[in-house]
C-alpha cells in the first residue's frame, strides 16, 4: 500500500490522494480525501464526480475484429478452442492505454498451438495493453491464426451495430469506461457555525488511467462543462422571440403542434395560476371561466382585450407569462369571443 503526498487546491478547499494500491494490473484503487465543505456541498461535488468519472472519463477499446475465412459470429474454426463470438467477448474486456483520438489498426498473427494473449498483438505506438498476460483465445492445433483489430477512443458504452461492416468483419461491443466504480461519502466535524464537510472519494479503474490520472481529468472535464457559466451576463442568457443564430432551428416541442394539440398536451390540470399573473388580470381571467392554460389557449389577444376590465396591458402580461411558462403564443386572429 502507497500514500500519496500529493494535494492540490482551490482556495482554501484541499484534495488529497491518502490511501493508493494496485490489486493487479487491471484494477487499481485510490481513495482521496476533499475539505473543507460548508455544509451541503461536499454531496453536491461528491454527485458531480462520480458521475463525471463514470460517464465522462474516457477510455481506449476494441470496437472491431476482422477475421480471415470467417462468415459468422457464432462460427466454431477447427484448431480453435473458442467460438467467435466468445473472442469477441475477450477482446471486448482488452484494456488499453492510448492518447490518440483517431482510429488506429491492429494485428495479431500467430502459429499454434499457443494461448494467444493481448501481449501478442503488434499495437501502434500510441496504443499499449494495460495487462500483456491477457487472454484472447487459445489455438490448439499447428494453424495460423490472424486478426485484425479497430481500435478508438471514446467515453461511456457503445453497443455493437452491424451496419457498414463486410465479410469477416465483426463489431465488438466497446467499453470505453476505464473507471470500474467510485464511492463517496461525506463526514462532518466541528460545531454550531463552524460544522464543515469532509468527503471521502474511493475509486476504482482498469489501470489505463492510474485513480489520480482520473480524478484530475474528471475535474477538468467538470470545469469545461461549467465554464460557459462563469461569466453570465443578462444579454448573454435574454432571448427574444426575433433572435437568429445559434438556436434559430431550435424549435421548442411545444411549437410543433398545432392550437387544438398544443390544448390536449397541457393538461386541464395545468391551472392559470402557474402564470404568476398579477392579481387584477388573474381576477379577470377567473371572472371569465378560464382557468386552465388549455382553456386561455382558446383566446386570441384580440379575444382577450374585449373581456371586461381586461385592458392591453393585462393582454401583454398573459402573453408574456404564456410564452415564459410554456413557450407558447396567443393567436393574433380572433377565434373565440365569451
Amino acid at each position: 500500500m502507497l500514500t500519496c503526498e500529493k494535494s492540490i487546491c482551490t482556495q482554501a478547499i484541499q484534495l488529497k490522494c491518502i490511501e493508493s494500491r494496485v490489486e493487479n494490473k487491471r484494477l487499481h484503487y485510490g481513495r482521496f480525501v476533499v475539505s473543507p465543505f460548508k455544509k451541503g456541498q461536499a454531496s453536491t461535488v461528491g454527485i458531480a464526480m462520480r458521475r463525471a468519472l463514470l460517464e465522462e472519463t474516457r477510455g481506449t477499446s476494441i470496437t472491431c475484429a476482422r477475421f480471415h475465412g470467417v462468415v459468422h459470429e457464432y462460427s466454431t474454426v477447427a484448431g480453435i478452442k473458442e467460438t467467435i463470438h466468445d473472442v469477441l467477448v475477450n477482446l471486448k474486456e482488452v484494456a488499453l492505454t492510448g492518447d490518440s483520438d483517431d482510429v488506429k489498426e491492429a494485428i495479431s498473427s500467430v502459429t499454434g498451438p499457443k494461448e494467444i494473449t493481448a501481449g501478442d498483438i503488434s499495437f501502434p505506438p500510441s496504443v499499449k495493453p494495460v495487462d500483456n498476460l491477457q487472454h484472447i483465445v487459445t489455438v490448439t492445433q499447428p494453424i495460423s491464426v490472424t486478426i485484425e483489430l479497430k481500435i478508438e477512443k471514446d467515453c461511456g458504452y457503445r453497443i455493437k451495430s452491424f451496419n457498414g461492416f463486410k465479410n469477416g468483419e465483426f463489431p465488438a461491443d466497446a467499453v470505453f469506461m476505464p473507471v470500474r466504480n467510485v464511492n463517496y461519502s461525506v463526514h462532518l466535524f466541528g460545531s454550531g457555525k463552524a460544522t464543515r464537510e469532509i468527503s471521502l472519494i474511493e475509486i476504482w479503474t482498469n489501470g489505463s488511467p492510474t485513480p489520480d490520472e482520473a480524478i484530475s481529468e474528471a475535474s477538468e472535464k467538470l470545469i469545461e462543462l461549467s465554464s460557459p457559466f462563469l461569466h453570465v451576463k443578462k444579454r448573454d442568457v435574454f432571448c427574444s422571440r426575433d433572435d437568429k443564430g445559434l438556436f434559430s432551428s431550435i424549435k421548442l416541442s411545444s411549437q410543433l403542434y398545432d392550437r387544438n394539440e398544443l390544448g390536449k398536451k397541457l393538461s386541464e390540470d395545468t391551472f392559470i395560476d402557474q402564470l404568476g399573473l398579477p392579481a387584477r388580470a388573474f381576477n379577470c381571467l377567473k371572472e371569465a371561466e378560464i382557468h386552465t392554460v388549455a382553456d386561455l389557449l382558446n383566446y386570441s389577444r384580440e379575444d382577450l382585450s374585449k373581456i371586461k376590465s381586461f385592458g392591453q396591458k393585462s393582454v401583454d402580461q398573459v402573453s408574456k407569462a404564456l410564452w415564459e411558462r410554456f413557450a407558447s403564443e396567443l393567436s393574433q386572429d380572433e377565434i373565440h369571443i365569451k
